[in-house]
């Protein structure tokens, strides 16, 4: 009778494990000094975080153009997601954060006037802040990034421009940016922005991840985790593609996926368990 009484404790305590839930709190802001204002993010803390003094890896999620902090929350289901995907122990136990790049102007890169430098903003201040303020593990093997059309190309810029910060990088849908001047020239007249073309083709050379991983080592390349995702009835098909090319020509390590769909947040809700499980195998012990 009692080891009848014991096992049915046992089960019911890793019940009542499996079935916790994370958090997110996604009205969460910094004052920030490089882009002169309040800055919005939101974070997804895992169901462990609250009972635990540990520390966690941590991924930054990216939001695409129109969509904000609260993108992956509403629209791309990350606590659901990434509730399911550490209680089935697919993925690890995380903390993903998810910053606002499009209130002001929207995109990851600094902006081409010099009047807003977001990435700087990123990886200055946002960083700096969350990992003081949330038990996040300080160093490039339990950081990760991600995210999703715009997202997916600040993705690629931020692991290209630092990958001594990342261990893995997966972008999804990607959008490149503006592939040569004559789109950049039209880019910067729909953004209201004028500039000559000597200074456009400068912007393109630091900010387009097509170029970069042209300019780049491929040691530094191969120090990144790279998971690329697009779907095969996406319009930013081609410089996915692209990149693929260059990558496999450069002999750089890398998953690279072609799956069924297009530029919809369906598809990206199927992406992101493939994208936890890919992070968590770096962050976890070899």
């Amino acid at each position: 009778m009692k080891s009848i009484l014991y096992i049915l404790v046992l089960l019911f305590c890793l019940f009542t494990v499996k079935a916790q839930h994370g958090k997110v709190m996604d009205d969460l802001s910094l004052t920030s000094k490089v882009l002169k204002g309040e800055r919005k993010f939101a974070v997804y803390l895992p169901p462990d975080y609250e009972t635990s003094s540990r520390s966690y890896p941590v991924l930054y999620l990216l939001h695409g153009y129109t969509d904000d902090h609260t993108g992956w929350v509403q629209f791309g289901e990350v606590l659901q997601i990434a509730d399911k995907a550490i209680n089935s122990g697919s993925a690890t136990s995380m903390i993903i954060v998810m910053p606002d790049a499009d209130t002001g102007l929207p995109g990851y890169t600094n902006a081409i006037s010099g009047k807003w430098d977001y990435e700087n903003f990123f990886f200055e201040e946002l960083m700096p802040h969350v990992e003081e303020h949330f038990r996040i593990k300080k160093n490039k093997r339990f950081r990760a990034i991600a995210g999703l059309s715009m997202g997916g190309g600040g993705t690629f810029l931020y692991a290209l421009h630092r990958p001594d910060l990342f261990s893995s990088a997966a972008p999804l849908s990607a959008w490149m940016g503006p592939q040569n001047l004559e789109e950049m020239q039209q880019f910067a007249e729909r953004e209201n922005m004028k500039f000559n073309a000597e200074d456009l083709e400068k912007f393109l050379d630091k900010n387009n991840p097509l170029r970069l991983v042209d300019q780049m080592e491929a040691k530094d390349l191969n120090s990144v985790r790279w998971y690329i995702d697009c779907g095969d009835d996406d319009f930013l098909y081609e410089g996915n593609s692209l990149m693929h090319i260059k990558m496999r020509d450069k002999k750089i390590n890398h998953e690279f996926r072609i799956r069924n769909g297009g530029h919809t947040w369906t598809y990206w809700r199927t992406a992101l368990p493939t994208v936890l499980s890919f992070i968590s195998d770096h962050f976890h012990q070899n």
